[in-house]
């Protein structure tokens, strides 16, 4: 699928299409980062736009670094709520979708403490108004949930720096929007080098060529909104989420996200599931109506999830081996990070 794009984008997605060659030629020159913030269940969205992904550069033979960014919980909530619940539900889903803890480490962010560490250093190479113009750090701030704007709020581009660069990740997978966090990313890189020396590599954007999942209103899928069916949602849930999805008046079933979003989302995620494309899709339910397109995206997402669900469930029955695999994860990040911290101290000339 071709990612849109306009023309301020248009380098990062020619790098793009570049890095997708070198990594069929030599995956394993490449590290990667990619991870999620533990505040619910990962759902259909989170699969389709991210999730399947990490399992495919893992299985070309890429360094995947997945991190549960508990930490950055706080940076838009007042606590953080069944945090070890929610932390541990999320090395499940990795789990279940096929992610491997021989070839990929699973770590969470206050488990590594040596990563948290380099915020300080990394926050003096970028100014206050650099972290005001971020427009993610605008739109968290518009969104949030809190009264007042924590400090931690405008620290958020950077401890992504530090996420992606204590790993010193070179390959970071990212939608669009998420382009100015990875510039922030690239910049304290720069200036730390240009400053103090060597330590880190620029990491380029591996852009996502997922389309847009909505939720079952027809708005943005997300965890809070609860319009999402979750990974973890077994086939009545799903089958009573996708009966009160929205949809419209016109019986006639077409593939048309800009006037039918509702009816499009449905058609995509069926055709997802199928491996179709979404206006064959379409055009096969035709007259059939609402019912039938929502009896095709059931049976569709029930047929393909199955798999994923039996894996998850048989992992849930084994909590202590899911808590191993999250403890053996935090001390090989462990390890990554003191190191990459002993060679941050050595370059700035600091006391050891």
């Amino acid at each position: 699928m071709t990612i849109t794009t306009d023309p301020a984008v248009g380098p990062a997605v020619r790098r793009s299409a570049e890095l997708e060659q070198q990594l069929a030629l030599d995956p394993g020159r490449f590290r990667v980062l990619t991870g999620d913030r533990p505040t619910g269940a990962l759902h259909l969205g989170h699969y389709f736009g991210t999730l399947h992904n990490r399992v495919r550069l893992q299985d070309l033979g890429v360094d995947v670094f997945v991190l549960i960014a508990d930490y950055q919980v706080l940076t838009d909530r007042d606590v953080a709520e069944r945090l070890t619940e929610h932390v541990e539900g999320l090395v499940l889903d990795h789990l279940a979708i096929g992610i491997d803890p021989e070839r990929s480490t699973v770590f969470n962010h206050s488990a590594v403490p040596a990563l948290n560490q380099l915020l300080l250093p990394f926050l003096s190479l970028v100014s206050v108004a650099e972290l005001g113009r971020n427009p993610t750090v605008k739109d968290e701030i518009a969104h949030s949930r809190q009264s007042a704007v924590s400090g931690l709020m405008y620290t958020y581009p950077v401890h992504q720096a530090a996420d992606i660069l204590f790993c010193k990740g070179d390959l970071v997978p990212v939608g669009q929007d998420q382009l100015p966090h990875l510039e922030i990313t690239r910049t304290v890189a720069r200036r730390f080098n240009e400053r103090y020396g060597a330590v880190f590599p620029e990491p380029d954007a591996l852009l996502s060529t997922a389309p847009l999942l909505l939720g079952t209103d027809a708005t943005k899928m997300s965890k809070s909104r609860g319009n999402s069916i979750a990974l973890g949602a077994d086939a009545d849930e799903t089958a009573r989420l996708i009966r009160g999805a929205t949809t419209d008046a016109d019986r006639h079933i077409t593939y048309d996200p800009e006037l039918r979003p509702g009816v499009s989302s449905l058609v995509l995620l069926a055709a997802l599931c199928l491996g179709r494309d979404p206006h064959e899709v379409a055009e096969e339910i035709g007259s059939g109506g609402a019912a039938a397109l929502k009896r095709t995206v059931t049976e569709a997402v029930n047929t393909r999830m199955a798999p994923i669900r039996a894996r998850r469930a048989e992992y849930a029955q084994d909590m202590g081996y899911v808590r191993d695999v999250l403890r053996a994860g935090n001390e090989r990040a462990n390890a990554v990070a003191e190191a990459t911290l002993g060679e941050v101290r050595e370059a700035m000339g600091m006391f050891r």
